[in-house]
């Protein structure tokens, strides 16, 4: 999981803010900070085994080091969901509809979302997590938008969590009867594991990128509701099936709905929009 991408660094770098802001908030990880704070010593241990092996100790080492990553993880990821059922808790509470929105970086999640809340915003309230490692760039584009906006940079880190989320949500303060909308960090791994306490998870993967995303990826679209095929306008340019990228989401998730989509030339927006206003009441 993510410590075996490069996600393990030093999480307290991750900082949640309203755009434009000089003055970050540094947030804090209790529970998971907790526990990659032990991994480190864990691995520390492990480490040093293997560049002093007993010559008959090489695979029971190995052993106990796999079975350490495995209970590491578990723990992670239970820390993880805990926190995710209280922010659905809180969902639920307020009648607030979550999206979480997933996709490689350049899918056009961004663009997507400024078009969505131009298009609710009269007739809906709605809020945004912004996630990305750095830079507070997309959120300003959707504070363009008139939308209640709050960033999150994660630094090292390759996805949003759900207690980065549940510091997000306590700053945002959303509204009872809205929408959320999540923009997780641009990766197709790591954030199929993180619950965040979303109602829905969407994957967007746009035509430049071939028609093959969902088995090279096939836990992130196992584990969405709804797939947005993106820039269709792109079509003529491109040697992109569309009925074979189709086919290979049913192969993956077979319950996921299908939506072909372009920003640029509005096909599929209405759809999208009802799709959202559908499960949103």
């Amino acid at each position: 999981m993510c410590s075996t991408c490069g996600c393990g660094g030093n999480q307290d770098d991750t900082k949640i803010y309203r755009p434009g802001e000089n003055k970050y908030s540094s947030f804090v990880f209790d529970q998971i900070h907790h526990v990659h704070a032990h991994s480190h010593d864990h691995v520390h241990v492990h480490t040093h085994a293997h560049e002093h092996p007993h010559p008959h100790d090489h695979d029971h080492t190995h052993e106990h080091s796999v079975a350490g990553h495995i209970s590491l993880e578990q723990e992670i990821l239970t820390a993880n969901n805990r926190l995710a059922e209280r922010n659905r808790g809180f969902f639920e509470a307020r009648n607030i509809f979550a999206i979480n929105l997933v996709s490689s970086p350049g899918a056009g999640k961004t663009s997507l979302l400024e078009h969505t809340l131009r298009e609710l915003g009269a007739s809906h309230k709605c809020y945004v997590i912004e996630g990305d490692q750095q830079t507070d760039n997309d959120a300003r584009r959707i504070q363009q938008t008139g939308v209640d906006v709050i960033q999150v940079n994660t630094g090292n880190g390759c996805h949003l969590d759900a207690n980065m989320v549940h510091q997000a949500i306590h700053q945002l303060n959303p509204a009872e009867n809205s929408l959320l909308f999540i923009e997780n960090v641009g990766n197709l791994v790591c954030p199929s594991l993180f619950d965040l306490g979303e109602n829905f998870r969407v994957v967007i993967f746009s035509v430049t990128e071939g028609e093959d995303k969902p088995l090279k990826y096939p836990n992130i679209f196992h584990s969405s509701q709804l797939v947005i095929i993106n820039k269709i306008d792109l079509l003529p340019y491109l040697e992109f099936d569309v009925e074979k990228a189709k086919t290979y989401v049913q192969r993956i998730s077979p319950q996921a709905k299908i939506l072909e989509l372009s920003v640029k030339n509005r096909s599929g927006i209405d759809q999208w929009i009802n799709w959202l206003i559908a499960r949103g009441k």
